[in-house]
């Protein structure tokens, strides 16, 4: 992936981006998604969540974008509710685990779609879509469909969909999850550098612990039956974090830290909801 445009200035360090208190989600059908919680997230952060199938990371993530409303307590974005957030000066984009591309559709159609759906005129769009597809290495891919991609190359059409609309929050439901291993790890670095040129706040979901260990500030762990938060892990690692780093005794230590947590979810001696960092 070629480099990335750095935005123009940096985020405060301690300006929360995303802010939940006491929000919970419980389905009609009864079913407990999310217990109450308590989280923020702060501008410039990668954070991720990380816990097994049926621990409501998706649902939690679907609340931060608004695609779905808390049962109660409150979701903020830059301390507005999310259907505000561009009031606040603020965009964000949300990268399924799917590419969901248009199969009809030629690339760049495809990531000019929220362009269009914006009513953007099409030399702006047009030239924001060229931006979008250097960006993520595909510039030269615009005029073919995507049956005609890798898997690896449709996340990235994906990501550059994402990316064309300017957000400053990127919101991601394990978008690696379906590829290899070594297109996972490579799109993982790609990621990496796409957050820092760009001076992105990400929120991200994966099953994997070496790939939160890989890409993460912070990783916050969830169990499940209901979902709930239960431990949090800081990663105070520099970047870029290559293959080196991989392999490295700090990395097997984060990844430790992560398993026993995992472990201790999964054996319920982690239910009070809480999330005191590790």
């Amino acid at each position: 992936m070629s480099a990335f445009a750095a935005a123009e200035s940096r985020p405060a360090p301690d300006a929360i981006a995303v802010e939940l208190v006491a929000a919970h989600k419980t389905y009609p059908n009864g079913t407990q998604a999310l217990l109450p919680m308590d989280l923020a997230v702060r501008e410039g952060e990668f954070l991720t969540l990380l816990g097994p199938s049926g621990c409501g990371k998706s649902t939690l993530l679907h609340l931060m974008a608004g695609l779905q409303a808390p049962s109660g307590g409150a979701v903020r974005l830059w301390g507005r509710r999310v259907a505000e957030i561009e009031a606040s000066g603020h965009r964000l984009s949300f990268v399924f685990q799917d590419a969901t591309l248009m199969p009809w559709a030629r690339v760049d159609a495809n990531v000019r779609l929220p362009l269009d759906l914006a009513g953007v005129a099409r030399p702006e769009a047009d030239a924001r879509v060229r931006a979008a597809l250097q960006g993520v290495g595909l510039a030269r891919f615009a005029g073919h469909r995507p049956r005609e991609l890798s898997g690896g190359m449709q996340m990235r059409v994906s990501i550059a969909r994402g990316l064309v609309t300017e957000p400053t929050l990127l919101l991601m439901d394990e978008p690696f999850g379906a590829l290899d291993e070594i297109t996972r790890q490579r799109l993982d670095g790609d990621l990496a550098e796409l957050w820092r040129a760009r001076r992105l706040t990400v929120v991200f979901v994966t099953h994997s612990i070496f790939e939160a260990v890989a890409l993460s500030t912070r990783v916050v762990v969830m169990a499940a039956r209901p979902g709930r938060v239960v431990e949090q892990h800081v990663i105070d690692e520099p970047y870029p974090r290559g293959p080196d780093f991989r392999v490295s005794t700090r990395f097997a230590e984060h990844a430790r830290v992560l398993q026993d947590a995992l472990l201790r979810a999964s054996a319920g001696e982690d239910d009070d909801g809480g999330g005191a960092p590790a």
